[in-house]
């Protein structure tokens, strides 16, 4: 593995999200000096938290899994999520409606999923499910460390047995006719398939190694942190800031100074970063984690790594945030509400750029769960509709007009869809578009990167190492694993290990070495 040449002793990490925070636990428990500069005024990043008249809302990720990572980036400075977060296990993890009126709770316990399957649909399916979980868990096992949870500095590293294994499970074929050898009912397989979404591609073109995602929400189990998502940045950076790192809130990142041999006279020249500049302040250092998304990043860097095509970029999101005077008894914590519509959903979010004419949405009501979100009698509503991206749908001032009709038009199908009054019952809220993402820094208005086609996975994706500068190293959903909470946190991980070498396995405060997925020793599943 390729790693950051020279000295390494003080690292600046610009970005205090998810990526950077792991990335800085990681430095700090190698003996590296820490500083995290953050343009915001709180760490979170994309994990993000909004104050509205009592209601605390969290502006990014809804969906917390495989809290072992979380676990292993507090492991490396002798800290554990047992001492920093309270986790609730969400039984169940999702509810899932469905336009013909049905209903199904989807469990991660493999009994309780295995009976609501038999009576949704039928002795048949539950078998398949089984059959189905079985190969999820085969898949990630092959996947995780080999493919995941790892750095390359070539494609040629793909070149192992573990390979030839995925391949043997079926990986390299598409997501929804793999799905379909376990399971013949179409809304069960929307359960165990709609997860491509976060990856930026159809079910019916990803590849069915994404499955591992379902394997993430509907086996190892979903979590939500007491005090909100945004209490996961926060344990982080209170961990790190007790470790030692200094932490810079309010200062944007304006230029990296370089030099090297073969500089040009300059700021901007050389091949090595000796000081992060910003709005505020020069930071000396011997190396830099990078964390903003890729158009930010480069931009910093004053160059792009050349590809044979340009990135595509996920699709984007409306998000509706809530706070109401009642809610619905039908909602979980986490809802997905179907439309009868599927693969012309997909088609309108990723091939025409059209919003969706039947869409499928995720509601969240963090107050199940957490009732302190809210003032009291009062209710938490996170509705989240995917939208296209601005590269092909709607562009940026077309959200000017297009937001209140689009939110507007988004109540009224939800209260058709039984939340009779939602209009009415919403005393604070706030509507996020792409637009939003977009000023952000976010290209193509998409908190979600660049899609996870072939051409932009594993050793093809964006590599957190650029040429033309040999101590920045990249973190976050852009770059190597990709999108999502767990693989954020990875990639952290993986900048961490490109300055320092290859880590030493984390040990947590009592010790412990944290267990493997779904047997970690510090949070409780049942």
């Amino acid at each position: 593995m390729r790693t950051v040449p020279g000295r390494t002793d003080h690292v600046v990490v610009v970005g205090a999200g998810l990526a950077g925070l792991a990335a800085a636990l990681h430095l700090l428990g190698a003996g590296r000096r820490v500083t995290v500069v953050e343009r915001g005024t709180l760490p979170g990043g994309r994990a993000g938290r909004l104050d509205l008249g009592g209601y605390r809302m969290d502006t990014g990720p809804t969906v917390l899994t495989m809290p072992e990572l979380v676990d292993d980036a507090l492991a490396a400075v002798g800290d554990s999520l047992a001492n920093r977060l309270d986790l609730v296990p969400l039984h169940p993890a999702y509810r899932a409606r469905f336009a013909d009126g049905s209903q199904l709770d989807v469990h991660t316990g493999a009994e309780a999923m295995e009976a609501e399957v038999e009576r949704f649909a039928g002795a048949r399916e539950a078998v398949g499910y089984r059959r189905l979980r079985g190969w999820l868990e085969k898949l990630y096992a092959v996947q995780m460390r080999r493919f995941i949870d790892a750095n390359f500095d070539s494609p040629f590293q793909l070149l192992h047995p573990d390979l030839a294994r995925l391949a043997a499970l079926g990986g390299f074929g598409r997501l929804d006719a793999r799905i379909g050898r376990f399971l013949s009912d179409e809304r069960l397989r929307r359960v165990f398939s709609f997860q491509a979404l976060y990856a930026g591609v159809p079910p019916a073109r990803a590849l069915a190694a994404y499955a591992v995602i379902a394997y993430m929400d509907t086996v190892a189990g979903v979590y939500f942190p007491r005090g909100g998502m945004h209490a996961l940045p926060r344990a982080l950076a209170d961990a790190a800031a007790d470790a030692g790192a200094g932490f810079r809130y309010g200062e944007e990142v304006t230029e990296l100074e370089r030099s090297g041999p073969g500089s040009r006279s300059g700021p901007g020249s050389g091949d090595r970063i000796t000081a992060v500049v910003t709005d505020r302040d020069r930071i000396p250092c011997d190396a830099v984690v990078l964390t903003p998304d890729l158009p930010v990043t480069y931009r910093l860097l004053g160059r792009s790594p050349r590809r044979p095509l340009a990135l595509r970029h996920s699709p984007s999101a409306v998000i509706l945030h809530a706070g109401t005077d009642r809610t619905w008894p039908g909602l979980a914590h986490h809802t997905i509400s179907f439309g009868a519509a599927w693969k012309t959903t997909f088609r309108e979010l990723t091939r025409t750029g059209d919003l969706m004419s039947d869409p499928s949405l995720l509601i969240t009501r963090p107050t199940a769960t957490d009732p302190s979100l809210a003032p009291p009698d009062r209710h938490l509503h996170y509705v989240l509709a995917p939208c296209p991206n601005t590269d092909i749908g709607p562009g940026v001032r077309a959200w000017t007009d297009l937001a209140p009709r689009y939110r507007d038009g988004l109540l009224a199908e939800l209260e058709r869809r039984g939340l009779t009054g939602l209009a009415a019952a919403i005393e604070e809220e706030c509507l996020v578009t792409p637009a939003d993402w977009a000023a952000e820094g976010h290209a193509a208005g998409t908190p979600f990167s660049a899609a996870h086609t072939f051409a932009q996975t594993g050793p093809f994706r964006p590599r957190n190492l650029v040429r033309g500068t040999e101590n920045a190293v990249l973190a976050g959903c852009g770059t190597t694993p990709g999108v999502g909470v767990p693989t954020v946190l990875i990639s952290g991980k993986l900048a961490a290990a490109r300055v320092t070498g290859p880590l030493s396995p984390p040990r947590s405060a009592t010790g412990r070495i944290p267990g493997p997925a779904g047997k970690a020793r510090t949070y409780d599943r049942t």
